[in-house]
């Protein structure tokens, strides 16, 4: 982390219409900025602010988080600390394809640890981690909140339930044999 001087996309304010280029050059930032608007900057909307931000970018890299901190008006070591206490953001970008494995307990006691093993070993990725060619991202999430369709898992965001390994993987294998495509989200969960 830098400090709150260093170089990099500046937040809007006063002075520059929220439809006008971006500055920084990247448009991404332009979402941000009308969210941060309608929000009147307000600093007790960091986490939906973190969350817009990664859902533009795909992941939370060091620059936005600056944005952020500058257009809160936060100290940059709050927004880094937020940012990291939650397991939901993430710090780099994700792979072409995510699979992601719901470890709740109802789909725990339906095999989730084992279709994650399967997926990794299949792909050599650990969870929480990408493949090295950048073509699986392989996640788990603590619940879903679709119990009753244990165990669940999202590929690419397409939900799958009450499937055994072997179809998961069946499912991963097609979604990482396909081209990926433009925007994907990931599927978070």
């Amino acid at each position: 982390m830098t400090d709150a001087t260093s170089t990099g996309p500046q937040p809007a304010r006063a002075g520059r219409a929220v439809d006008e280029p971006h500055p920084s050059g990247d448009d991404r930032f332009l979402v941000i900025d009308k969210y941060l608007k309608r929000a009147k900057y307000e600093q007790d909307q960091l986490i939906e602010t973190l969350h817009i931000a990664q859902d533009v970018f795909g992941y939370l890299d060091e620059d936005v988080l600056m944005y952020v901190a500058r257009a809160l008006r936060l100290p940059p070591s709050m927004v880094f600390g937020v940012a990291t206490f939650y397991q939901l953001f993430t710090f780099e970008p994700a792979g072409d394809h995510t699979c992601t494995v719901c470890t709740g307990t109802a789909c725990f006691v339906k095999g989730a640890e084992d279709i994650v093993r399967a997926v990794g070993e299949a792909y050599v990725v650990a969870p929480g981690d990408t493949t090295e060619d950048g073509v699986l991202t392989l996640k788990t999430a603590r619940c879903v909140g679709s119990c009753g369709l244990a165990p669940i898992v999202l590929i690419d965001g397409v939900v799958s339930g009450r499937e055994d390994i072997d179809a998961i993987l069946a499912k991963v294998r097609a979604a990482t044999a396909a081209p990926a495509t433009v925007g994907a989200e990931g599927g978070d969960a």
